[in-house]
């Protein structure tokens, strides 16, 4: 059990709802009003590079318990995860904007490895965007998260691929950062290109640091134009606030973890330890139970599959999403 001490007061669920709701420019539904294939591709693209974003090194969220669940609402947006492994760690995600009619759906479990200098978690899992309005749906993967000793640091690295079949657009990128001992490289860079599937031909070239600003340049014209500004993307956050107490299910994070949070922003380590403690013992018993009754655990929100060969997969129980009793407020 890693001792609460070295936790954030959140779960890795809220972490990965957060990368969807928390922004201060609505990336989401903008992939919906682009007026051609390319200019809603690109609207993707920076929607998908707001959904990183910098970590601490030495502190992590809390691991999820099975069965675990996010609800949260943002306007017309409305985000619903639900932890459908603990071993492995598999987190499934369904977002709908009702407004725009823009679906997102995640299945994503991390596999770490070791190198010696660093351990590289490798994101796997399909993450799709269905933009309903113009039939288009863009399947992408996720970079993989490192985690550096020399010097001590967390950054995404790898690559990252974005494609729509229907309209035969693809995106490249590659992450990039310090090297060993932090001597030559830059931080948090990225690049990449667009470019049509069929002929391979590049339209455009990607460049920037996704934690400041990404540009794209038109291989055509020449023209270079701001993709992704993390700064507007991120200005203002508001906090989620409770709008609906009886609302809440038991299973809600910030119900789950109530008690262990509470005590790790009062500083008052032992109540921490012993509320993370009294959680995780109370999953070993739930699990020696369903063994004890040959059962299978379900979750309430997904159906769930697993094959060697395409590795974990999930779809939605209910094509829609309720409104949420957890609600970020808009800005002004």
């Amino acid at each position: 059990m890693l001792p609460p001490m070295f936790n954030i007061p959140k779960s890795h669920l809220q972490c990965y709802g957060e990368s969807v709701y928390c922004v201060s420019d609505d990336l989401l539904g903008k992939c919906n009003i682009g007026g051609s294939p390319i200019e809603r591709f690109k609207a993707v693209l920076a929607w998908n590079i707001s959904t990183l974003r910098p970590l601490l090194f030495g502190v992590a969220p809390y691991n999820p318990i099975l069965g675990e669940t996010h609800h949260v609402s943002r306007g017309t947006l409305n985000v619903l995860l639900e932890q459908i492994s603990h071993h492995p760690p598999v987190t499934a995600l369904h977002a709908m904007d009702g407004k725009e009619n823009v679906e997102l759906l995640w299945c994503q479990h991390p596999v770490p490895r070791f190198y010696g200098t660093f351990i590289e978690a490798e994101m796997r899992g399909k993450r799709e965007l269905k933009l309903l309005n113009h039939g288009e749906t863009y399947v992408m993967n996720s970079p993989s998260l490192l985690f550096k000793f020399f010097p001590p640091g967390v950054e995404w690295g790898g690559s990252d691929r974005i494609r729509c079949h229907e309209t035969g657009l693809e995106a490249e990128l590659t992450f990039g950062g310090r090297s060993f001992l932090g001597l030559r490289g830059t931080p948090r860079s990225i690049k990449g290109k667009i470019f049509d599937s069929s002929s391979k031909k590049p339209l455009f070239e990607i460049n920037g640091q996704w934690d400041k600003s990404v540009t794209l340049k038109d291989l055509k014209s020449g023209e270079v134009q701001v993709l992704y500004s993390a700064k507007e993307a991120t200005l203002g956050l508001k906090t989620p606030i409770v709008k609906d107490p009886k609302g809440v299910w038991q299973s809600e994070s910030a119900v789950v973890w109530s008690e262990v949070s509470q005590g790790i922003m009062s500083k008052d380590w032992v109540k921490a330890r012993e509320a993370k403690k009294a959680i995780e013992e109370n999953q070993r018993v739930l699990l020696r139970e369903r063994k004890s009754k040959s059962e299978t655990w379900v979750p309430k929100h997904f159906i769930v599959s697993y094959s060697k060969e395409n590795g974990w997969d999930c779809s939605p129980l209910r094509k829609t999403i309720p409104p949420a009793p957890i609600v970020v407020p808009l800005n002004s």
